[in-house]
Order: structure tokens, then sequence, then C-alpha cells
């Protein structure tokens, strides 16, 4: 079904669907008015999705936007983000994240992207999983866009490879995910990764992690 609740007005559309998980999981997907050029699949999906039209309005190729919902209970939806504290509950939500939506969607919408045209995004939290998702799988995600990462899951020793390009982005008034998101910068630029860390005006949830959107999507997709 179409789903325009909560969006600005758009030349794209957005669908809402509900797949087979844990007893049903909601994907939004943004469709750009043109022929999508690049994909970004999105933890937060309910949050994220909705910023298509900001890329609309960008100069970046029409860029897709899948994004899975994320559980209202906060606690279990760290587990799901992060490999961190329940791995088989992460394992299961990464299967589902990286399999099942993803082959969903190119059945849904014809839609197959080679990984230097795929992003994987997250915000705090999801942020993480953008993070273990990307170094996990840089075959499908050629790029990880991470606002604000939060400190449950942190860079591996010895981080593995090959690496995806990382965009970090954090504000100025949210000292800890600075913190975060600049230990993720080091360890991937000490390990050779293509990575940038760009810090904002603003507190944690701030306007600056949409604003930033379109940024990462032209550093990733201008090319």
């Amino acid at each position: 079904m179409d789903d325009r609740a909560n969006v600005g007005a758009v030349a794209g559309h957005f669908v809402t669907e509900t797949l087979d998980y844990a007893g049903g999981r909601q994907v939004t997907v943004y469709v750009p008015p043109a022929p999508p050029e690049a994909v970004v699949f999105a933890g937060d999906g309910q949050l994220i999705a909705p910023w298509g039209e900001v890329l609309e309005a960008a100069d970046v190729p029409p860029t897709m936007i899948v994004g899975v919902h994320r559980l209202a209970d906060e606690t279990l939806r760290l587990h799901e983000y992060s490999p961190r504290f329940e791995p088989d509950r992460f394992a299961a939500h990464e299967t589902f994240f990286v399999e099942d939506v993803r082959r969903w969607a190119q059945s849904r919408f014809g839609i197959s992207m080679p990984a230097d045209r795929t992003a994987v995004f997250g915000v705090s939290a999801s942020a993480e999983l953008a993070l273990a998702l990307g170094l996990r799988h840089p075959d499908v995600y050629g790029t990880v866009f991470a606002a604000s990462p939060g400190a449950g899951y942190r860079p591996p020793v010895p981080m593995p490879g090959p690496l995806p390009r990382t965009y970090l982005v954090a504000g100025t008034e949210e000292p800890f995910f600075r913190e975060n998101a600049a230990r993720w910068a080091t360890a991937l630029r000490d390990a050779g990764a293509d990575t940038i860390l760009t810090e904002r005006p603003g507190p944690h949830g701030g306007p600056f992690w949409r604003n930033e959107f379109p940024l990462m999507a032209a550093w990733a997709f201008n090319r």
C-alpha cells in the first residue's frame, strides 16, 4: 500500500508492506520519480524512508530507500542492531535485513544494484547496525552511512577486509556520539578504508541527520 503520512510533497512515492519476520515487520520504500540508479537500505526505516524528499531536492542520482522499521521496544531494537548483546537475535535480524529484504526489494521493484551503488544507513543504534552489516557484507553494501553511532558495537580488532567506504557524521552537542564516530573513523582509516568524518552543530537526533543525507548520497553515488 502507499503510505504518504508524515512526509512532505514529493515527486516520488512511498510503499509500505509487511514482511514475514518476527510476527510481521513493516518495510517502507521511497521510490524516486525516475528509475533508481542507487539504493540505500536503512534501519529505523519509518524515520529514514521519508527523507527521500530531501534527495529529490539535491544533486544526486535517483536513489531508492528501503527502510526496515524498528521495534518499539528500545532494548530489543538495540539487541537487533548490535551483535554484542544477543548474538542469535542479531543474526536472525541480519539474515532478514541482508537476504530477505533485499530479495523482496529486487522482486517487488525490479532493482538489483552492484555494491558500489548500494549503501546501508543508520542513525544512533541503527548506525551500529549499518557499520556491522557493512563490515560483514562489503560485497553487498559498498558504502556505509553512519550518523551518531552508539557504542554497543565497536571497531573489531583486527578489522576485517575488504572494507566498505564509510561516511560518519555526529553533532557538536552530543560528545558521547562524537567520540564513537571518531573512534570508528580512526579505526577505519588505520585499516586503509576510504572514510570521511563530519561534525555539524546540533544535539543527538537533530535535523543535521536528515540534512546530511543528501551529502552522503552525493559522496557515495556522484561518481
